[in-house]
C-alpha cells in the first residue's frame, strides 16, 4: 500500500509531493497526461511563493530564468501597485511560463524522491478507516491502487473531489475573458496595461519573442472559439494599433465561474489548488495559492501519515486554508467587475480605485500584502505574531529562510540578540512551522508585520 498517492502532476501536485519527500514520506503522482501541455494558464510567481521557494532552497533556479516585475495590478486598474514597498526579499512578480515553473517542480520533486507515473488517469475511489482505494486506467489499461491518503491536485473539473462526494458550490460563468500568446512586429517597449470605453487590455513580454495579451469582453453567453482577427480587432479598439500581431501560439477564452470546496478534507481524501477553488484568473494568483495550499499541507500530512501528528492537525488544514481560498474568490470577483464591464458606473468605480492606488500609500501597500500572499495569517494566538508570516530572520549567523530547509519546525531564541525587523524588536522567543509561520511568541505584544 502507498503512503500518500497525489492526483495531478501540475504545479501544486509537484509542489506537494515535494513537500512530502521533505517530511520523509514516499509519493506516487499520477498525472493523466502523457505529456506536459505546451500552453502556459500562469505567468506569475508572487513575492509569498517566491518565500515559499526560497525556504527550501530551490528560489535560484526560478530567478535565473523569470522576469522581475516591481508592481502589480488589482482589475487591470491603470495604477499599478508598487511591491518594492513590501517587506520581503522578494519585492517583485516573476513573470515564468508554467510550463517551466512546472519542470522545475519536477525535478524538485523527483530530487526529493517522488515517483510521477504520467498516462494514468484516475476514474473512481473509495475509502474505509484505513486507506483510499483508487480506481486508475493507465497506459497497460484499469488496475487499483491503495493508499493511506490521498491528495486531488487534479485542477476544477477533479476526478478526486467528484469521486469522494465533495460538494463545489458556487456561481457559473456569466462573462468571459480571452487571452492570445502572439509575435509582435512592433512591440511595445515595456509591459501595458490600458482600459477605456472600449474595454481593457494588459500586455506582458514572454520568453521566446512572443507577448501575451489578456482582456475582458462583454459577452453575456458563452462565445465562440478565439480568432486572430478577433484579438486583432480588439486590440486596435482599445490600444489603437495591433502592434503588428501575428503567428498566434494560443488563442484561449476563460470564464468568470467561481466555486470552492465546501470541505478540503473528507477522512483519508484531501484537496488542494483548482480542484479546492476555481475563479477567474484575475491577478494571476491561483497558481501561487495552489502551492500555499501545499506548503500547509505537506508537513501535517507528513507527520500525519508517520504517525507523529498531534490531534487535529491534519483538519488544520481546511481550517486554515478553506478562509484563504474564500478572500481569493472576494477578491478574484471584484477584478472580474472592473475588468468586464464597461459601463459609466464601472469606468467611474476603476477611475476612483486608480487614484486611490496612485495617491493612498496605506491602501496600495493592503492590496499588494493581500495580492501577493503576504498578509495571509491563521488563527491568532497569545501574542501578535502566532499565525502570522514570518519574514526571513537573520538569526546565529544564518537566516530562517535557511533554518527552514530541513522541513522541520524552527525555535529561534533572541534573549542575547534582539531581532533587527520591524515588529519583532521585542520578541525574545518564537517556534516558527515548517511551512513560515509563527507556531509560538513570546515577549512585548508589539504590532505585527506581515
Amino acid at each position: 500500500m502507498e503512503q500518500v498517492v497525489v492526483v495531478g502532476g501540475g504545479p501544486v501536485g509537484l509542489w506537494l509531493a515535494a513537500e512530502l519527500g521533505l517530511g520523509g514520506v514516499p509519493v506516487t503522482v499520477l498525472e493523466t497526461r502523457t505529456e506536459r501541455d505546451p500552453h502556459s494558464k500562469a505567468l506569475t510567481i508572487h513575492p509569498r511563493t517566491l518565500e515559499v521557494l526560497a525556504f527550501r532552497g530551490v528560489v535560484d533556479r526560478f530567478l535565473a530564468e523569470g522576469m522581475r516585475i516591481p508592481n502589480g495590478h488589482f482589475g487591470g486598474l491603470d495604477d499599478r501597485m508598487d511591491f518594492r514597498v513590501l517587506d520581503t526579499d522578494f519585492p517583485f512578480t516573476l513573470a515564468l511560463p508554467q510550463v517551466r515553473t512546472e519542470e522545475l517542480l519536477e525535478e524538485h520533486a523527483v530530487e526529493r524522491g517522488a515517483r510521477i507515473l504520467r498516462g494514468h488517469r484516475v476514474t473512481g475511489l473509495r475509502q474505509d478507516a484505513d486507506s483510499v482505494a483508487l480506481r486508475v486506467t493507465g497506459p497497460d489499461g484499469p488496475y487499483e491502487l491503495t493508499a493511506a491518503y490521498v491528495v486531488g491536485c487534479d485542477g476544477t473539473r477533479s476526478a478526486v473531489r467528484e469521486a469522494a462526494g465533495i460538494d463545489f458550490p458556487g456561481t457559473p460563468d456569466t462573462t468571459w475573458g480571452w487571452l492570445a500568446d502572439v509575435v509582435l512586429d512592433d512591440p511595445p517597449p515595456s509591459l501595458i496595461s490600458i482600459s477605456g470605453a472600449n474595454g481593457g487590455l494588459m500586455a506582458v513580454p514572454m520568453p521566446g519573442g512572443v507577448h501575451r495579451f489578456v482582456g475582458g469582453s462583454s459577452y453575456t453567453e458563452r462565445p465562440g472559439e478565439l480568432t486572430l482577427d478577433e484579438v486583432r480587432a480588439t486590440v486596435t479598439a482599445i490600444a489603437g494599433t495591433d502592434f503588428g500581431l501575428r503567428d498566434p501560439r494560443w488563442l484561449s477564452r476563460f470564464g468568470n465561474a467561481t466555486r470552492q470546496a465546501e470541505r478540503y478534507r473528507d477522512g483519508r481524501v484531501l484537496l488542494a489548488g483548482d480542484a479546492a477553488h476555481m475563479h477567474f484568473p484575475a491577478g494571476g494568483v491561483g497558481l501561487n495559492v495552489g502551492v500555499q495550499d501545499a506548503t500547509n499541507l505537506g508537513w501535517k500530512l507528513a507527520a500525519t501519515a508517520l504517525g507523529t501528528a498531534p490531534d487535529g492537525l491534519l483538519d488544520s488544514y481546511h481550517d486554515e486554508r478553506h478562509p484563504v481560498g474564500a478572500d481569493l474568490l472576494l477578491s478574484t470577483r471584484a477584478q472580474t467587475a472592473l475588468m468586464n464591464a464597461a459601463t459609466p458606473e464601472v469606468l467611474a468605480l476603476r477611475a476612483l480605485l486608480s487614484g486611490c492606488i496612485a495617491t493612498v500609500p496605506e491602501f496600495s501597500r493592503t492590496l499588494a500584502e493581500r495580492l501577493s500572499g503576504l498578509a495571509v495569517a491563521y488563527r491568532p494566538g497569545d501574542h501578535p505574531l502566532v499565525g502570522t508570516r514570518a519574514p526571513d530572520l537573520r538569526v546565529a549567523g544564518t537566516s530562517l529562510f535557511t533554518l527552514l530547509r530541513t522541513g522541520k519546525h524552527v525555535p529561534l531564541d533572541f534573549t542575547g540578540e534582539p531581532a533587527e525587523h520591524a515588529g519583532w524588536e521585542d520578541v525574545r522567543g518564537a517556534l516558527i512551522r515548517p511551512d513560515g509561520h509563527v507556531a509560538w511568541a513570546s515577549g512585548k505584544t508589539a504590532t505585527a508585520t506581515h
